[in-house]
């Protein structure tokens, strides 16, 4: 099997080193498991060339969507471009983990008078929704209420949530980044108005543990549904 990382892409050189740098983690922690670096926009290498430059004699496929929630990317783009014989995996958040590493990233600033989960954003509700439940996993992690809120896309704005914060008496507010990498959507944090933005997941071993077994569960669903059409034309063959 070959896990083919699918990074949303980004003109800021210091995300795709992040990228790059998570990528060898993963080779550190997997020995064995070919990774193969592509990217959905921007970045170079896509998607497609990313494909072609695999050998001619390829072995199974899984693509991983390097991105958090669900939209256009995980549920459309990505698939459509990888074609029928590339398992796509599930984007990597909501997750558990996920939320230990945003912690951590906040480090003494997880006790400010209010903390805010930061996402990117889209225009699918289900990827609103994945952020509202990534919220949620983060305030279990620290025991205390997390709000959530966009920097972008069709939900709550980013700082439209810090204003009413502090507007309810919140004096220091902290946005814990729920994204992998600096770049723009980090820059619109910066900008939001809280008091402190933690740094994005970045090269954690957690984030990369997820992207591990995102592919290690589309290995499996890949192997269970070859079984079951194995079974189907043993069944129709006889």
């Amino acid at each position: 099997m070959t896990l083919l990382a699918v990074g949303h892409g980004t003109r800021d050189p210091a995300g795709a080193a992040v990228i790059r740098a998570l990528l060898d983690r993963l080779r550190v922690l997997r020995p064995g498991l070919p990774v193969v670096e592509s990217y959905a926009e921007i970045t170079e290498p896509s998607l497609e060339d990313a494909l072609a430059g695999l050998p001619a004699v390829r072995s199974p496929v899984v693509a991983v969507p390097l991105m958090l929630g669900r939209g256009y990317h995980t549920l459309v783009d990505i698939p459509g471009r990888a074609g029928p014989y590339v398992t796509v995996a599930r984007p990597l958040g909501p997750h558990p983990l996920l939320a230990g590493a945003l912690a951590d990233r906040l480090g003494r600033d997880r006790h400010a008078d209010a903390v805010v989960l930061g996402a990117a954003g889209t225009s699918d509700q289900r990827g609103v929704a994945d952020a509202a439940a990534a919220a949620h996993l983060l305030g279990r992690r620290l025991r205390r209420p997390v709000s959530y809120g966009l920097a972008a896309g069709a939900g709550p704005e980013l700082a439209e949530v810090v204003r009413g914060l502090r507007a309810r008496g919140a004096r220091r507010i902290a946005v814990a980044s729920y994204l992998l990498a600096p770049g723009h959507f980090h820059d619109r944090m910066l900008a939001a108005g809280a008091d402190a933005v933690a740094p994005p997941l970045g090269v954690h071993d957690a984030l990369a543990r997820v992207v591990l077994r995102r592919y290690d569960e589309a290995v499996t669903a890949a192997a269970a549904g070859a079984r079951i059409r194995g079974r189907r034309a043993v069944s129709r063959a006889g």
